[in-house]
């Protein structure tokens, strides 16, 4: 990133054409999901090269906002039910999966010779700004390590997921939830006024999610704020996939600028670390994405991406794009992220302090 001063807007118009020029080579070349994958990918080799680059945060924030009222429409009264339904289910996979990386992040110490705490925060999926307050919060914590493990992780799952699923291991959803918020045939006229009722809602919501203190207000408050107002018979339009595009690029282009490769120390090392716990744990997510296919009967590409350690606005525009269960996915995706946000912070800092306390670490 760089300072803000006059010459920001040229920086983003420059960063700008970089991310487009990345989506519409990877759309040419039938790259899954193009403009998320493709301006992500070139704005990171930009920015690796020295160049100056630029994305605002608010605009990655009116993308997600896209992204959560996209989300927001496939909460019907029987996709909720249902999800109501998976509670155990849902709750169970989380703690696997966190137990999971924990496992992993106390090997991944042992080997390197890494601070086990800081490797542990750095590991835990989904939470990339709560555990970036919580290490600052933790004395001995380095930052660099929690910051570089839970960036690259995050692109890597955002790479690897989309390959996966879209590969013939997996194969597409047939759900027609995703059919609700991704169509080609959709037109921009159709969105008004219809649109105009949502609006003030997402808006209020936003508002009230920052206010309590929701994780991802952003993507949470609009997801609510839709899914409430479709539960009163009043459901809203469907966007078109051009603008669903457009907020890939937007989020993409933002994700591209996370990693400052010039902070880190010893890169390699750092990098392989990334790569194996990052693979590790794409391994263990989509073993137990394949029984959880099995024991509740959804298909495997829904449970991939209901459990695959990546944020939830990434996953729910692959589940768009792959006719996923829509619904399925954000219901463990937004139950995960709650617990990471209201549960997972207290028991680390606890676990650490123990640690501490013990001279275990």
């Amino acid at each position: 990133m760089v300072k803000k001063n006059h010459t920001l807007p040229f920086v983003f118009i420059k960063t700008l054409i970089i991310a487009i020029t990345g989506g519409v080579i990877a759309y040419l070349i039938h790259i899954p999901i193009p403009w998320l994958l493709g301006s992500m990918t070139a704005v990171l080799i930009a920015s690796s090269f020295g160049l100056k680059l630029y994305w605002p945060s608010a605009i990655r924030d009116i993308a997600i906002i896209i992204v959560g009222y996209s989300i927001g429409l496939s909460f019907t009264k029987e996709a909720i039910m249902f999800i109501l339904s998976q509670l155990p289910a849902i709750f169970l996979s989380t703690i696997v999966v966190i137990c999971f990386c924990v496992g992993l992040a106390f090997v991944i110490s042992k080997i390197t010779k890494l601070h086990f705490p800081s490797v542990l925060i750095g590991s835990i999926p989904g939470g990339l700004s709560q555990m970036l307050l919580l290490g600052e919060e933790i004395k001995n914590i380095n930052l660099s390590i929690v910051t570089f493990l839970q960036v690259s992780r995050l692109i890597l799952i955002i790479i690897f997921v989309p390959l996966f699923v879209f590969s013939p291991f997996v194969g597409t959803g047939t759900t027609g939830a995703a059919d609700l918020i991704h169509s080609s045939t959709i037109r921009w006229g159709n969105l008004f006024p219809n649109i105009l009722l949502f609006i003030p809602g997402v808006i209020l919501s936003i508002f009230i999610a920052r206010k309590i203190k929701l994780p991802t207000p952003f993507l949470v408050g609009p997801i609510f704020a839709t899914a409430i107002i479709g539960l009163f018979g009043y459901i809203g339009p469907t966007l078109p996939s051009s603008l669903l595009d457009v907020s890939q690029l937007m989020i993409g282009a933002y994700i591209g600028l996370l990693i400052d490769l010039e902070q880190i120390e010893d890169k390699f090392k750092m990098l392989t670390i990334a790569i194996v716990s990052g693979a590790l744990l794409l391994f263990g997510s989509w073993g137990l994405s394949l029984l959880l296919s099995y024991v509740k009967d959804i298909s495997f590409s829904t449970s991939t991406l209901s459990l695959a350690p990546g944020g939830m606005d990434q996953m729910g525009i692959i589940a768009a794009e792959i006719h996923a269960d829509l619904s399925i996915v954000a219901g463990y995706q937004l139950f995960r992220l709650f617990f990471i946000f209201f549960v997972v912070p207290p028991l680390l800092r606890w676990f650490v302090h123990y640690l501490y306390q013990k001279k275990l670490w």
